[in-house]
């Protein structure tokens, strides 16, 4: 919006034409973002604690969580908000990848608010059922995977890149790059949501692999930077570095009212649509297997659910008596078992988010 504004002004002005740049306008879009949360934050948190929409921890969850129920849920909203604010005035509209990302994030984020709507409005902490929340992902899910398909102009954009080869690349066909692409947006997005369980857990690795994800969108957009480094050029793909600057500047604003004691959490509003973003971002650029690297934690933490859940089925049927691989999945609640601090895990699963993007990011020139 604001870049037609000053492309229009450039014409007298020549001094606008420096809007052109992606770099600045995603530095804008951070700080857009950053400010829109500071300034809607508190009202917001004020509006949701005044309507009384508070969180409903489980009964089967650590008793240390007991003194969360009632803080204020659905903040996820306030990123949205951000993101899409800033993400619409600094990035360029003419572009098709904007528009797929800003659908695919509001789309799941709609579905993660009715699942929180029904929390809150039914007292029920299961919300939405498995069923109907895994068929509204998937329907979005498969309809970003074909239109991608659909207006792919070459065919590096519809293939696998393996990381650290700097020739192994493995076609992938329609089907398989739309079953690869359903996989990657609905998986990320619930593995986000499942590592929501602590405060300020989700948010800053999103923050941290978004951020990188901005940069690989920009590399794979330059003709010269993406020969030079030997990833696929992707035209257009640039733009994303916009979307993910905004995604950035609100998470971190997010973070301020989310860090721990938290005073709003994020909900699956926020949650589901983080990682649907970041998963739809990985699939633009090409860099699926990079994301599955970053997002370590995100997919340790959604193993440690299916593990536990197949291991105490398993033994369940074999003696009759369920047994569990951990002493509380996800796995944030089994360390929280062990002794940890909150806190504790927080800080160190957000370490070990930094040193996985560190290695994702090797990836650009270790080839």
């Amino acid at each position: 919006m604001l870049l037609e504004l000053a492309r229009y002004l450039a014409h007298d002005i020549r001094g606008f034409n420096v809007f052109n740049y992606i770099t600045l306008r995603a530095v804008m879009a951070t700080l857009t973002a950053l400010m829109i949360s500071f300034m809607v934050g508190p009202k917001m948190i004020r509006k949701l604690t005044e309507y009384k929409v508070g969180q409903s921890v489980r009964d089967d969850g650590p008793q240390t969580h007991l003194i969360k129920a009632g803080t204020p849920t659905m903040g996820g909203a306030l990123i949205l908000v951000a993101i899409a604010v800033a993400t619409l005035l600094w990035g360029d509209l003419h572009n098709k990848y904007i528009w797929v990302v800003l659908v695919t994030t509001l789309g799941f984020g709609a579905v993660g608010w009715v699942d929180d709507y029904r929390k809150v409005v039914y007292k029920n902490p299961k919300g939405l059922s498995a069923k109907a929340k895994y068929f509204w992902q998937s329907l979005i899910g498969l309809g970003v995977a074909i239109f991608l398909l659909q207006t792919a102009t070459t065919p590096a954009e519809t293939t696998l890149i393996v990381p650290f080869f700097k020739h192994l690349v493995l076609p992938l066909g329609a089907v398989g790059f739309v079953v690869l692409t359903y996989l990657v947006i609905v998986g990320s997005s619930n593995a986000v949501n499942l590592t929501d369980g602590l405060d300020g857990l989700a948010i800053m690795p999103t923050v941290m692999v978004g951020s990188a994800l901005g940069l690989f969108a920009y590399v794979a957009g330059h003709l010269y930077f993406s020969k030079y480094l030997g990833i696929p050029y992707v035209a257009g793909s640039g733009e994303l570095l916009v979307f993910c600057a905004a995604m950035t500047g609100a998470g971190l604003g997010f973070l301020w009212f989310n860090a721990y004691p938290a005073e709003v959490f994020m909900g699956d509003v926020g949650a589901l649509a983080l990682g649907a973003a970041l998963g739809v971002v990985a699939v633009i650029v090409r860099q699926e297997i990079v994301l599955f690297i970053m997002g370590g934690v995100f997919v340790v933490e959604t193993f440690s659910v299916a593990l536990q859940v197949l291991y105490f089925k398993y033994t369940k049927a074999k003696t009759g008596t369920g047994k569990r691989i951990f002493l509380m999945a996800p796995l944030h609640h089994h360390f929280e078992q062990k002794g940890w601090k909150e806190t504790q895990v927080v800080v160190r699963f957000w370490i070990i988010t930094m040193m996985l993007v560190l290695v994702g990011l090797s990836t650009l020139k270790l080839r």
